[in-house]
């Protein structure tokens, strides 16, 4: 007998799972409401990645698998700017919260990442991409004449961490849109060396 096709993806499923979690966070996420969000059973999900761990393991792994695809898609959109390239990767982190309550929720994942062995090599991984995506924009930009010669490997992993915190403390003042408050934070750092 020839299996069933599938009618929902696992993309669409993690996705479906990815906006349970920012509503719920990870500990009240359960996978009835992922399979109600993505209009499936519960045995769907249990079938497929075996357990709420092993969906939440999934999603990790997929988030450390994607940084290239980030830093490629930021430098399409500026081709001429490795500058503004950087500017809007290290924005693209406010992406990860729309409300504070999102941002939260978020955190409170990052939290497994870093305390549950299985799930940091993962936030590991996704790090060194994000820390080397920006040391190559930052050498770009250097190149392109746009940035004063500076210790890019440093640099990057101030921008790495910049824009993660810059977002806690758009969750905490909550003026303006989070993308804009973390592109200024990176404006106001990178404003030293910058040449243009």
């Amino acid at each position: 007998m020839a299996a069933r096709p599938r009618t929902v993806s696992d993309e669409e499923l993690i996705n479906a799972t990815i906006r349970v979690m920012s509503k719920l966070g990870p500990v009240k996420m359960t996978l009835a409401a992922v399979a109600k969000e993505a209009g499936v059973t519960a045995a769907t999900l249990v079938q497929r990645f075996g357990s709420k761990r092993g969906l939440m393991l999934k999603i990790a792994a997929d988030a450390a698998g994607s940084g290239d695809a980030c830093f490629d898609m930021v430098r399409a959109a500026h081709p001429d700017s490795p500058l503004d390239a950087l500017i809007a990767a290290a924005a693209a982190m406010a992406q990860m919260a729309a409300t504070p309550e999102e941002l939260a929720n978020s955190l409170a994942f990052l939290q497994i990442d870093i305390t549950d062995p299985e799930f940091h090599p993962h936030t590991l991984a996704m790090s060194k991409a994000n820390v080397a995506g920006y040391r190559a924009l930052l050498k770009d930009a250097i190149a392109a004449g746009e940035l004063k010669a500076h210790d890019t490997a440093r640099m990057a992993r101030v921008v790495n961490a910049l824009a993660s915190g810059s977002l806690i403390n758009w969750a905490i003042f909550r003026e303006g849109t989070a993308e804009k408050w973390v592109r200024r934070d990176v404006e106001t750092l990178l404003s030293p060396y910058v040449k243009r």
